[in-house]
């Protein structure tokens, strides 16, 4: 009889590094998957093919799904301004999800019989590799050997040496998941809530020659179109422009302490020069081109969207319907915003856009107005001010 087929979502780490050769022992015919969504270098891709079959795997593949992440997520969390806590781009759970929905479709297509993945029982990820697989491939088995066995690392390194496979896989003091989205870091001294991480701790460092430069980022409907003047058809690409100028200046570092799925609290470091500058560039747009209730509304409505994200529910069904909505939001979200970088920071400087709400001929704020007269400026005072006043008129005794 034919063994059975297995999906393995394989990062070339550890866990999974295991999980492969493990099951390949066991009878499986083991296909290792490598979801990419922006995060590996040709050279890790490469590595990874050429690792997966040293394994024993009988099949490798790379499923590139960093475009279909970026129009299906990354875009919205733009029109949002997500991010997490109002600090963490969501960078690691919105990558998790399209890997594990790539990862689902590969088994239906090659209608294996289980999928595995290398997540402990300690995370997030395992809820939302988990979540997914059980909805986009019902019926298929989820093998998790890390997660039901709490392998430890020396057990899986051991297994690996004893059938024959070395590679360096020596516990660093950080580890680091880098995405288009921004890079993570855990470990180390943020283990410790009283330390920030020291500059060694991070992957890009100041190499700019300018102390300051402009960066000017121009919107269509809420999409990156231009960057310093150059046209991307591609908004992958001009993210990743973004990210390297902004990168050059160390921009973007900063911790966040928040709640995971399971409940506990934790606390991750990251560099994120391309989300930050691109979130507030978008914001700084926004605030002269959105009415005062549609940033309102839409401010709630991203909020959501950031935490189901998150919260390992983008296959809900109101996701569509907030997409939606944010979509919506954008059409008058045209312009370019105007950012000042200097090493370790940035500021707004202001904002060319001809749906700039600000140039009303009613009125220049704070110093002239044609739209209404001095009196109908006194009338409308008094009227607002009546609820007060008939409050304060009846409880003369409540003081303030």
């Amino acid at each position: 009889m034919a063994n059975k087929k297995v999906v393995v979502a394989f990062s070339g780490g550890l866990d999974t590094s295991y999980t492969v050769m493990k099951l390949t022992q066991d009878g499986w015919d083991v296909y290792a998957a490598c979801a990419n969504t922006g995060g590996f270098s040709e050279e890790q891709l490469k590595k990874n093919e050429e690792n997966a079959y040293k394994l024993g795997a009988v099949q490798y593949v790379t499923l590139d799904v960093t475009h279909e992440y970026y129009e299906k997520s990354l875009k919205y969390m733009i029109f949002g301004n997500v991010l997490r806590n109002n600090c963490y781009p969501i960078s690691v759970s919105s990558e998790r999800i399209f890997q594990a929905i790539a990862i689902a479709r590969y088994a239906k297509e090659i209608g294996a019989d289980a999928i595995a993945h290398g997540s402990t029982g300690a995370g997030n990820d395992q809820i939302r590799f988990d979540m997914t697989f059980l909805v986009m491939a019902p019926g298929v088995e989820i093998i998790t050997l890390t997660r039901d066995q709490k392998l430890t690392r020396k057990e899986e390194v051991d297994y690996l040496n004893e059938h024959g496979f070395f590679a360096d896989f020596t516990k660093l003091k950080y580890s680091y998941n880098v995405g288009i989205w921004g890079t993570s870091i855990c470990g180390g001294e943020l283990l410790d809530p009283t330390q920030g991480l020291p500059e060694d701790a991070y992957l890009k460092h100041v190499t700019a020659k300018e102390q300051e430069t402009l960066l000017k980022i121009q919107f269509e409907k809420g999409e990156i179109v231009a960057v310093n003047g150059e046209h991307f058809d591609d908004k992958v690409k001009a993210i990743q422009k973004i990210e390297e100028i902004g990168a050059s200046y160390a921009i973007g570092r900063d911790a966040n302490v928040g709640d995971t799925i399971i409940g506990i609290k934790g606390r991750v470091g990251f560099e994120a020069a391309a989300p930050k500058l691109i979130i507030e560039a978008h914001r700084l747009l926004e605030k002269s081109t959105l009415s005062k209730w549609q940033q309102y509304w839409k401010d709630q409505v991203a909020n959501w969207y950031g935490m189901f994200l998150h919260e390992s529910q983008y296959l809900e069904p109101v996701m569509p319907d907030m997409e939606a909505m944010l979509t919506s939001s954008q059409r008058n979200v045209t312009g370019t915003s105007i950012l000042k970088l200097r090493p370790y920071g940035f500021e707004t400087v202001g904002i060319d856009s001809e749906n700039d709400l600000t140039k009303s001929k009613l009125g220049e704020y704070g110093e002239t107005q044609t739209g209404w007269t001095a009196d109908e400026a006194k009338g409308f005072i008094k009227v607002s001010s009546t609820p007060l006043r008939v409050y304060y008129g009846i409880h003369k005794d409540e003081k303030r």
